[in-house]
């Protein structure tokens, strides 16, 4: 509740109180709302010992819900006139009978009958500036009045009668429980209980953290530090127990495990702590949408990035574009903002058909409340449509819908088909004149605006969210950089045209499955206190069109459901490039806001003279260090004002000039403003737009008065100039960090390194549904490009090994980011240990000299602790066992094949210069189910796998037939060889169900490339085996003739 106030306010005398005196007290220092004063005039203050300053709303639930003590010397509130009575009231000695009698008398005042106006009901959220302000002359323990009812009628709307009167019932056992006294009469009816449900309901948190229970969570963590031991006291037996006769394959394997070892610790430890949150989106409604009052819901600017249509079928980004702007959020607060980096055609005539369209969607699906709202997965949901729908018309509308629908995608195809082939001239508009992107690389910046203007409405005449079409202007020699400099671009465009203070990035590919997914995010980025702290909300990435068996971990569940769960329990999840919420003032590169830290306990039972041993170097060093910060305040001031959320933002007053910024702060002394208000400084952090910088100046976002659409228009062309981020800091501490084709990942480091924090919300339904790549090619290479962005961040500045020491980031949140950039090197090492089992058994050798007792324990040992650690993972995270196994087998598949590559690319490229092209992952799918997954294409990605089974299948077949023939004596060591060997090829058995598709045939090139490479290592090492004694001289032999 903290920040929240919800006062029933009788505005009789008001007139007689000076205005000025209203906002002249102190401020809450729980809240941060202003304290108000008694009925009798003077300051409200809670606690008579030490004055801590509470305001009413914070004194009354820390008395109902809370402690009852005052937070500073906790001391036991007494009960304030007024207040409800609560346990251990009648403890005090202190007469009451005053105050009950004023109870009935403004109970008696709100039963009279009066007029509107002379209820207010003031729903107030710290930090907003609205025109709703403190009253001061209230009473917190009821609500009447006209406004109260309408929005009692409005809220039960929400549930059905049955759940709203057992929600109320609920309550008020609970009341009861705490020992609360009832305040209701015989006569008080219904409403009035419904009323003060409303009130409480709406003061609660609009999230809880939700902890794993201590019996699932507590046996992890002991598990897991008993395998930290257990894998030290091995490692240990293995360095100090090497193989003589053959010490090449032990040295290599030592060095593999003990990278293993590292690797573990470094995926293993940020898992300390996983929580999970729950949100409650009825208070949210509750807070900021109350009928007959303006909705405080937040603006939200949406994004959606595309760079290929014919890649990503534009059919599928209508698809996501009809999802927002039929989300279940105030339509004037949505903004849908559509990048298109290739300047396509295609795609501009796509979105001009999805607006169309949209006038006719989006009222069906908010009147009959369809899910999800993204139309082609709706109606190919193999579900009973009719569940729910009382509409009587709903099945004649469905079936209307359904026929524009197809008629609509014979459209966006035929679009498709004409763009197949390109004029020899070019594409020319519908008036005639020539596309301006004919040439992708060099055409000038494009925006439209299909809805959201006048005049832009649906069929039932309601508005509709605005959609805007963006295309960068690129020219020759300029740095585009990729995604990254696409998303900065949006978010200047969209800080222009409509400046939402969150921002929702989406690919194109997925869409809003959930249509109250915004408001999940609400529930955090809105919070007054822990909100102004957050930089993003991120969802987990879910997907359609994934075969039931998820052959190549196409769902990452145990990253999703079980290492973001850990991170959410530090710092936060981090950013995985789509499905996340942004607060905006984190991009622009300000820090988090500092919480003001409550002073510390004191004793005041000391005599005076021992201060001057105890407190005397304290009192002179806060002096000394007074007289300092005259001088380096104005710097440090300066910094914190640049780099922090201090900026003075104005919602009112029209800015187009730097000069008027700079006129516009009132109340700030000639220094202050110098140190905030320099153009230099600005123009060189966020570059030449009066009207940018004076959107970053607004932290609750909106336009400046006196704008008018068609300056914005052309000052959001400005801002998405190829030139506009030249000497500015875009790239570097501002927006999406450039240096990596993985740019989310490094974003959210940069944001985390300043002190913000993220949250990882996972609702019940699924928020966000993608599609991703099913066929084996496709898959590698997009792993590869994940991979081949954590070795560009490792080779960079922003290497978390090195980067951000002096900032706030947590340690085991940088363990987590050193483990995002590490990984791939792995490869090395786990591409030599498969190698090892073909090799040792096909030279007899192996890795541990003996399988003594002792030795058997500590594998033993091991095998146990790794067995139960994945045991209780899955117990406590709910992921299912098959998509654990699937998790590993890929991590093998990938680790030594995509991940490799990706090493040496990156190398290639930082030390060499030598770039790799970007490659989009296809979008589309066959018409078949799953029809791509038998797909087969051609990459070299699939050579170090495909030999590593051969190498090791030709070992078993060798190992075996050396056992046959060398009796059973040789059949005990080689146990330990077949299960490394079995590893390998079990680890490796998807990858070639891929190999051998729908038909059971490998391609020629791929059998004859490994086995080639197979043979040639073989017949190498026969021919020079180094574990073999080499003679120097004659070989000397008994001829067997007794001489």
């Amino acid at each position: 509740m903290a920040g929240f106030t919800s006062l029933a306010l009788d505005v009789v005398g008001l007139q007689n109180r000076p205005p000025a005196r209203q906002f002249s007290g102190k401020i809450c220092r729980v809240c941060g709302d202003n304290i108000g004063y008694k009925e009798d005039g003077e300051l409200f203050v809670p606690c008579h010992v030490c004055g801590f300053p509470v305001c009413r709303p914070c004194y009354e639930y820390e008395r109902s819900d809370g402690t009852q003590c005052c937070l500073q010397c906790n001391t036991r509130y007494k009960r304030q006139k007024g207040s409800a009575m609560v346990a251990g009231d009648e403890e005090d000695n202190y007469d009451d009978q005053n105050d009950f009698d004023d109870e009935f008398q403004t109970k008696n005042r709100q039963d009279d009958p009066g007029p509107p106006k002379e209820r207010l009901l003031i729903l107030q959220e710290n930090g907003d500036n609205n025109n709703q302000q403190w009253q001061p002359n209230g009473q917190a323990f009821s609500v009447a009045g006209s406004t109260a009812g309408k929005d009692l009628e409005g809220d039960k709307e929400i549930y059905g009668s049955s759940e709203w009167k057992e929600r109320v019932e609920k309550w008020k056992v609970r009341q009861e429980k705490r020992g609360l006294v009832s305040n209701y009469d015989a006569g008080n009816d219904q409403v009035e209980e419904e009323e003060d449900y409303l009130m409480a309901e709406a003061r609660q948190p609009l999230w809880r953290k939700v902890p794993i229970p201590s019996s699932l969570i507590n046996p992890y963590r002991i598990v897991i530090v008993l395998r930290f031991i257990v894998l030290v006291f091995f490692l240990r037996f293995r360095i100090l127990t090497p193989a003589y006769d053959a010490f090449p394959l032990w040295l290599i394997s030592v060095i593999c495990e003990v990278w293993f070892a590292f690797s573990w610790i470094l995926d293993q430890f940020p898992k300390w702590f996983p929580i999970t949150r729950e949100t409650y989106l009825d208070r949210l409604s509750l807070r900021f949408e109350r009928e007959g009052e303006p909705n405080q819901l937040g603006l939200v600017d949406v994004f959606v990035s595309t760079v290929d249509p014919l890649k990503e079928p534009p059919i599928i980004t209508a698809n996501t574009v009809l999802s927002i702007l039929a989300v279940d959020y105030p339509v004037e607060k949505v903004s849908c903002y559509v990048s298109d980096d290739g300047a396509s055609m295609l795609l501009f005539d796509t979105l001009s058909e999805t607006a169309e369209f949209a006038r006719r969607w989006v009222p069906f699906c908010k009147k009959h409340n369809v899910e999800p709202r993204a139309p082609e997965f709706y109606f190919s949901e193999k579900i009973d449509y009719l569940k729910d729908k009382v509409h009587p018309s709903f099945v004649k509308e469905r079936r209307a819908m359904k026929r524009e629908y197809e008629e609509f995608k014979v459209r966006v195809n035929a679009l498709v088909a004409k763009a197949q082939k390109k004029p020899e001239e070019g594409w020319v508009m519908q008036d005639g004149t020539p596309w301006p992107g004919n040439n992708t690389r060099d055409h000038p910046g494009m925006i439209q605006v299909y809805l959201g203007s006048a005049g832009a409405l649906d069929v039932d005449g309601k508005e509709l969210p605005r959609l805007v079409y963006v295309s960068r202007e690129k020219r020759p020699g300029y740095q585009h950089h990729k995604k990254a400099g696409a998303m900065n671009a949006l978010v200047r465009v969209s800080a222009v045209l409509t400046n939402a203070p969150f921002m929702l990035n989406l690919d194109c590919d997925h869409y809003i499955n959930n249509s109250k997914a915004i408001r999940e995010s609400m529930c955090f980025l809105m919070d007054p206190q822990f909100g102004k702290k957050l930089c993003y909300v991120q969802f987990p990435q879910r997907f359609d069109g994934i075969d039931r068996h998820d052959r190549y971990a196409n769902r990452n569940v145990v990253f999703f459901d079980i290492n973001m769960l850990g991170l959410d329990g530090l710092q936060g999840p981090v950013y995985v490039g789509t499905g996340c919420v942004f607060n905006r003032q984190a991009l622009y590169g300000y820090d988090p806001p500092i919480s003001e830290k409550r002073p510390k306990m004191h004793c005041d039972c000391w005599p005076s003279w021992c201060c001057c041993c105890c407190g005397g170097s304290r009192k002179k060093a806060k002096n000394k260090g007074e007289k300092k910060s005259f001088l380096g305040g104005l710097l440090r001031s300066k910094k914190k004002k640049m780099m922090g959320k201090n900026y003075v933002r104005k919602r009112s007053a029209p800015v187009f000039d730097l000069e008027e910024i700079e006129e516009g702060l009132e109340g700030y002394d000639e220094l202050e403003k110098s140190s905030l208000m320099s153009q230099k400084n600005f123009e060189k952090r966020f570059g030449q737009s009066p009207v940018f910088i004076a959107s970053t100046l607004m932290e609750n976002g909106g336009l400046p008065e006196g704008t008018n659409s068609t300056s914005l228009i052309k000052e959001a062309i400005h801002v998405i100039s190829c030139g506009y981020e030249e000497k500015t800091e875009w790239g570097k501490e501002i927006g999406w960090i450039y240096g990596s084709v993985t740019e989310d990942i490094l974003t959210g480091f940069k944001m985390h390194c300043r002190g913000w924090k993220s949250v990882y919300c996972r609702p019940k339904k699924t928020a966000f549904k993608g599609s991703a790549p099913i066929n084996l090619s496709d898959r590698l290479h997009q792993v590869l490009r994940w991979a081949l962005g954590s070795v560009e961040i490792f080779l960079s500045r922003h290497c978390p090994l090195w980067y951000g020491y002096a900032g706030k980031l947590k340690w085991l949140e940088r363990l987590a980011y050193i483990n995002t950039i590490v990984y791939p090197f792995t490869s090395i090492p786990l591409l030599a240990y498969c190698t090892i089992p073909a090799v040792c058994l096909l030279t007899g050798k192996f890795i541990i000299p003996t399988l003594s007792n002792l030795t058997s324990v500590w594998f033993l040992a091991l095998f146990i602790s790794i067995i139960a650690t994945s045991v209780l993972e899955l117990r406590w995270s709910g992921v299912s066992i098959q998509d654990w196994w699937r998790n590993e087998q890929f991590w093998v598949i990938g680790g030594v094949s995509a991940h490799l590559f990706a090493v040496f690319q990156g190398l290639l490229k930082v030390l060499a210069g030598v770039d790799t092209n970007f490659t989009v992952t296809a979008k589309a799918a066959e018409d078949t189910e799953f029809g791509e997954l038998y797909l087969f294409k051609w990459t070299t990605l699939l050579i170090p796998p495909t030999t590593l089974i051969i190498l090791n299948m030709v070992g078993v077949v060798a190992g075996v037939s050396d056992a046959i023939n060398n009796g059973y004596g040789s059949w005990g060591p080689l146990f330990g060889k077949l299960f490394f060997a079995f590893w390998v090829i079990v680890h490796l058995y998807p990858f070639l169900k891929g190999l051998m598709g729908r038909q059971n045939r490998t391609p020629t090139i791929v059998v004859l490339w490994s086995i080639l490479l197979a043979s040639i290592f073989s017949l190498v090492w026969v021919r020079i085996d180094p574990f073999l004694p080499k003679q120097t001289g004659p070989v000397l032999k008994q001829c067997g003739v007794e001489c």
